[in-house]
């Protein structure tokens, strides 16, 4: 009987998947394995790594029809004879800054990649470097001047280099203060909320106006999830935010406006956590929202005057700065029940002249019981 063998086995920074690689006497496979809270939301991919027998002449619908893991066949494969047992102290997996997608390297040399994206549809996206023909196991990988994401692999990998050698955050930290600090005066009180841990990230309070602003650092470092799969060309305009919350000083105590300011610091790893995304529109829960609210509402549309303003770019892409507005249980139960409910909340919010900043208001929105 055939038994894989786990050579490998590496978690991406939120543990949410495992890049793990398995050969057996046959055949080398790396699978994106997610955490069990994750297992009915996402299935496992897989890619082809090498034959460890010689090619067949045709598909292996044997193998496929009794659940183990398929040769692939001559036609598909730029090496016809057996090739060698990979050996693990020669792999490295680089995982995808957004952590849903990695690529595999072995010997310093790039041997596979699986999207990000592949996790979001149903069918299986891989490419391999022994693959020279698009097949139902996998797709050839090519080159970086051939495949887009062998070119990704390549920039990915330099990432992470260069955050492992820590001088990046400094300059991202010092850019987004100056940034907060021109349109709200000098930062008060700095939070460190990263834990230590990557990457890092902090908030920014500040007095404006008779209000309390709080502000993110450090969320933009990292596209989310999702956002590829969703927006595909458009995605540089979405998949990188800052978060921000603002509080009438007359509503609120600066004691207490910094407490309901926690949310964000539970907000910022969210995307990563969940393999999700957060943007216009998006409800969130929180324990520490005000009385009489559930959770937030994030929207940059809600923003007035100086609370609309451009963030510096990150690598080159669009940074959003979304608000986080309190909303009631009856408001979140409206948006969840409608496909564009948090657009259509938004709209019906700046109906009442409801902004970016809280202050004490009605609902929005009826229930059953009004």
């Amino acid at each position: 009987m055939t038994r894989s063998h786990l050579i490998l086995e590496v978690t991406n920074p939120q543990q949410t998947l495992s890049a793990v690689v398995e050969q057996d006497e046959r055949t080398a496979y790396l699978y994106l394995w997610p955490a069990d809270a994750l297992r009915t939301q996402f299935a496992v991919r897989g890619c082809w790594l090498r034959n460890l027998l010689p090619a067949p002449a045709q598909e292996d619908i044997a193998s496929m029809e009794q659940g183990i893991a398929p040769l692939l066949s001559a036609g598909d494969c730029r090496t016809l004879e057996a090739e060698p047992p990979l050996d693990a102290a020669g792999l490295q997996v680089i995982w995808e800054p957004a952590g849903d997608g990695a690529s595999l390297w072995y010997q310093g040399q790039l041997l596979a990649v699986i999207p990000g994206w592949s996790l979001y549809q149903d069918k299986q996206v891989s490419f391999s470097a022994g693959c020279i023909r698009e097949n139902r196991i996998t797709s050839p990988l090519g080159s970086a001047s051939t495949n887009e994401y062998y070119a990704r692999a390549e920039k990915h990998r330099l990432f992470w280099r260069d955050w492992h050698d820590g001088y990046l955050w400094e300059p991202v930290q010092r850019e987004l203060l100056r940034c907060y600090e021109t349109q709200f005066g000098e930062s008060v009180r700095y939070y460190a909320i990263g834990q230590g841990g990557w990457p890092p990230a902090a908030i920014s309070q500040h007095f404006h106006q008779g209000c309390w602003i709080f502000l993110t650092l450090g969320m933009s470092i990292r596209p989310m999830p999702w956002v590829d799969f969703l927006y595909e060309d458009l995605a540089p305009e979405h998949r990188r935010s800052e978060l921000a919350m603002a509080i009438d000083a007359q509503t609120m105590t600066e004691e207490n406006a910094v407490q309901m300011a926690s949310a964000l610091a539970s907000f910022v790893p969210y995307p990563w956590q969940h393999i999700s995304w957060l943007g216009e529109g998006h409800t969130l829960i929180s324990d520490v929202a005000p009385v009489g609210f559930e959770g937030f509402i994030l929207s940059s549309a809600l923003a007035r005057e100086s609370a609309q303003f451009t963030l510096p770019k990150r690598e080159g892409e669009k940074v959003n700065l979304l608000w986080a507005t309190p909303v009631t249980t009856a408001e979140r139960e409206f948006v969840q029940a409608d496909e564009d409910g948090g657009l259509k909340l938004i709209a019906r919010l700046l109906q009442y002249e409801v902004g970016h900043v809280f202050r004490p208001r009605q609902q929005v929105v009826q229930t059953d019981s009004q």
